[in-house]
């Protein structure tokens, strides 16, 4: 298992992604998770800062998420929601919906089913998000912790955000990832931290494959990848 944590824009989602199709492993986006209860919330009317309704439309909340690194679906009540979730409402309200305290416990909960079962299925599984390390999986044999810069996020964010069709620009998205770190760190339930022995990767001046890279190498010193050598030189094709 790898853990992979850090804020957004450090290309944690495409990274995951990638290094869990090239190992042959499943992949959880935990943080989409927090999208689509946030999406239910938002959809039901509730306010996103009543924590009670929240947790209830957490509980209440009919979803499923693929465990697929090539299509991981994302299903609210049987629709597909991928695009919805990366919507400006459900970014502007995930981080006070994620930092209710049933909500995170209802979440871990099933995370670390579904950890279980793609482990037992697979062998292996990438999951990201921000408290992996720290809280869903401690006893992850690897722990990553990507950062890179607030204007690299920042530029980033605001080219996804344009690729998919949503207004941006550079300077709204260094405030939505600089609110959204301030949030996510300070929030009294599994605030967004580096577990202590999570090893640091700032891609700010790394390209995605190199990244990929870095985290194979990783993988291979703990001792994680069968025939890792051979694994480490395909990347780099």
């Amino acid at each position: 298992m790898v853990a992979l944590d850090g804020p957004s824009g450090t290309g944690k989602t495409t990274v995951a992604r990638k290094l869990a199709a090239r190992l042959g492993a499943g992949y959880l986006d935990t943080g989409a998770m927090y999208r689509i209860v946030t999406l239910a919330v938002l959809r039901a009317g509730d306010d996103p800062a009543d924590s009670d309704a929240v947790g209830h439309r957490a509980h209440e909340a009919d979803f499923t998420i693929g465990t697929t690194p090539d299509h991981p679906e994302l299903r609210l009540a049987g629709e597909d929601v991928a695009a919805d979730i990366r919507g400006p409402e459900v970014t502007q309200a995930v981080s006070a919906v994620s930092a209710v305290p049933q909500v995170r416990e209802l979440l871990v909960s099933r995370q670390r089913r579904i950890i279980a079962d793609v482990l037992a299925e697979t062998g292996g599984i990438v999951v990201e998000g921000r408290d992996i390390g720290t809280v869903v999986a401690p006893e992850s044999p690897l722990k990553v912790y990507l950062t890179a810069s607030a204007d690299v996020r920042a530029a980033r964010r605001s080219g996804q955000d344009s690729a998919a069709g949503r207004q941006s620009s550079v300077e709204a998205a260094r405030e939505s990832v600089q609110r959204r770190d301030h949030l996510d760190s300070t929030r009294a339930t599994s605030p967004l931290r580096a577990a202590e022995d999570a090893v640091p990767v700032d891609t700010s001046e790394l390209t995605i494959d190199q990244v990929i890279v870095a985290l194979s190498e990783l993988a291979c010193r703990r001792g994680l990848l069968e025939g890792c050598a051979a694994e480490a030189a395909e990347v780099t094709r």
